[in-house]
């Protein structure tokens, strides 16, 4: 294992977030204190509590999962792409760095980046509501893998994307969306039987599901199918990973 190689990549990556404060860390706190003045007023007064938890309480995991989804596909999208786009990604693959050197590089520092926001937001939260946390290390164990899945997610549309624009059409259309119609605001109980079922269908309720039962033990879905949900999707992301560069899909021309 060439330590410094990878440590190399994942302090040039980690550096961006220290150039980018503003846009990396103090835009996504001011959207949390939003969302909680917004809807702990308009929804929070009339929703009292969802599942024995205070409505503002019952948001805090979505929030988390919605921030840590985007930022996480955002960072390590970006990552791979802006040196295919300037030309200097032939340095790192005829750099004596093995392939799984640059991904665990690239893919680590996206997943710290997401992983700090991440527990800047919990902070946040702690300041509008008071929070519990039922099972620390599941919550852990949640988050982490998360990070790791969507940020693999990210590389491979960095490197998929050909222009700036096909970096957001995920994160935008996609993403988005998915979180706010998979229960991060809403318990799931509260739809009618078809759309309950149809969300069943939504993977990322699996993982807000998960990590609000880290932090209430409530659920619209079993845990373990929530673990072992992000765990599939880790292993096709890092599957599609190994598949690119063995193929050199869009990295040799």
């Amino acid at each position: 294992m060439n330590f410094y190689g990878v440590l190399a990549i994942y302090r040039f990556e980690m550096s961006r977030t220290r150039r980018t404060l503003i846009q990396s860390i103090v835009a996504p706190v001011i959207t949390t204190s939003l969302y909680f003045i917004v809807f702990g007023a308009a929804i929070g007064s009339r929703i009292q509590e969802v599942g024995g938890v205070s409505y503002g309480a019952f948001i805090v995991p979505g929030l988390i999962m919605l921030n840590l989804l985007t930022n996480s596909i955002s960072n390590g999208s970006f990552g791979i792409y802006f040196p295919k786009f300037v030309g200097t990604v032939y340095e790192i693959l005829s750099a004596p760095v093995s392939t799984f050197e640059i991904v665990l590089g690239y893919v680590g520092a996206a997943a710290s980046k997401a992983l700090l926001l991440g527990f800047i937001i919990l902070l946040t939260a702690s300041l509008f509501i008071e929070l519990q946390i039922a099972h620390p290390l599941i919550m852990l164990a949640f988050l982490i893998l998360t990070a790791i899945s969507f940020s693999l997610l990210g590389f491979i549309l960095g490197i998929w994307a050909d222009n700036f624009e096909k970096l957001s059409v995920v994160p935008t259309l996609v993403i988005t969306p998915l979180v706010f119609l998979g229960g991060s605001f809403y318990s799931t109980d509260m739809l009618p039987s078809f759309w309950q079922t149809v969300s069943l269908f939504n993977p990322v309720l699996y993982l807000v599901s998960g990590l609000r039962w880290s932090f209430y033990e409530i659920s619209d879905v079993n845990v373990w199918a929530s673990l072992g949900s992000v765990l599939l999707f880790l292993l096709i992301c890092f599957s599609i990973v190994v598949w690119i560069f063995k193929t050199g899909y869009k990295l040799r021309s």
